[in-house]
């Protein structure tokens, strides 16, 4: 399973580039694969997801949202072959959505309030870096693609559910008592956690932490991630993400789910400001 591949737009200048850098969508079957590749050399060989029989013989992740998202890819230009894709986020527009019986995340979350959003919504997933390429580099182009399709389709709001490692809430007591209380997101905007999955946030009182010098002292530890926040999260709370009410514990991906909602007009940090809503064709894009 390679997935859908759009006619694609020439791309038009300037390219995203970054030294040895491009990010851009998929453009070929075999890039999609090799998208593929890496989400399951990081979610499966790195943090002990466990495949299917049929994932583990081709040592890649896919599932059948693969067939009709947009994958945006960080390219390295310095490498040959699948290895020179080391960064992916999994795009979902409401169009992809449909011919899928609806969005990823509504497995785990009640999503109504986000549907019921006027105009364009975009669900993000499998959004994953190289092991050797964790930088803030990679990061700042992979928003930037990420900036240049939300521009071009008019985005709205985007969403969609980031992890913290391991199956144990307990160990994130810190991190999810402080999005709760700190980042739940308005009624309106509020996905909920499924009630059979359901996992209280609130595991810490509010008391319990100083927020002023929460955010910045929750560091993530690179070997059990305990009590520290993702850089991932940490990023869309700076662009004024907020949470729905919930954790959600995923077995198959050895992972503890929060759910990321970002209205894109709130996005003014460094990573977007460089776009205006006039330019809509710095990345190489599906023909409509």
């Amino acid at each position: 399973m390679t997935g859908t591949i759009h006619k694609i737009k020439e791309l038009a200048e300037p390219e995203i580039r970054l030294g040895s850098l491009e990010v851009r969508l998929a453009m070929t079957p075999e890039e999609v694969d090799a998208s593929q590749a890496l989400r399951y050399r990081v979610f499966y060989d790195e943090m002990g997801a466990t495949p299917t029989p049929e994932m583990a013989a081709r040592r890649r992740d896919f599932d059948p949202f693969d067939e009709h998202c947009d994958h945006l890819l960080v390219i390295d230009h310095m490498r040959k072959g699948a290895e020179a894709v080391v960064g992916t986020y999994r795009l979902i527009r409401r169009e992809a959505a449909a011919k899928c019986g609806g969005f990823y995340s509504r497995g785990e979350y009640d999503v109504t309030p986000l549907l019921e959003y006027p105009g364009e919504i975009l669900e993000l997933g499998r959004s994953c870096i190289d092991a050797e390429y964790r930088t803030g580099q990679v990061m700042q182009i992979l928003w930037r693609g990420l900036s240049a399709y939300i521009f071009r389709y008019d985005v709205k709001l985007m969403f969609g559910c980031a992890i913290f490692p391991g199956t144990d809430p307990k160990q994130h007591a810190l991190p999810l008592s402080y999005l709760y209380y700190h980042h739940l997101a308005p009624p309106a905007l509020r996905a909920k956690a499924r009630p059979d999955r359901y996992v209280d946030m609130r595991l810490l009182p509010r008391e319990a932490f100083d927020p002023n010098v929460a955010f910045n002292d929750m560091k993530m530890d690179s070997r059990t991630g305990s009590n520290s926040l993702p850089p991932l999260i940490k990023g869309y709370i700076r662009v004024g993400g907020f949470v729905g009410d919930g954790a959600v514990i995923d077995y198959q991906f050895n992972s503890t789910d929060v759910f990321i909602i970002v209205k894109t007009d709130l996005m003014t940090s460094r990573y977007v400001k460089h776009y205006e809503r006039g330019n809509k064709k710095d990345i190489a894009l599906p023909v409509e």
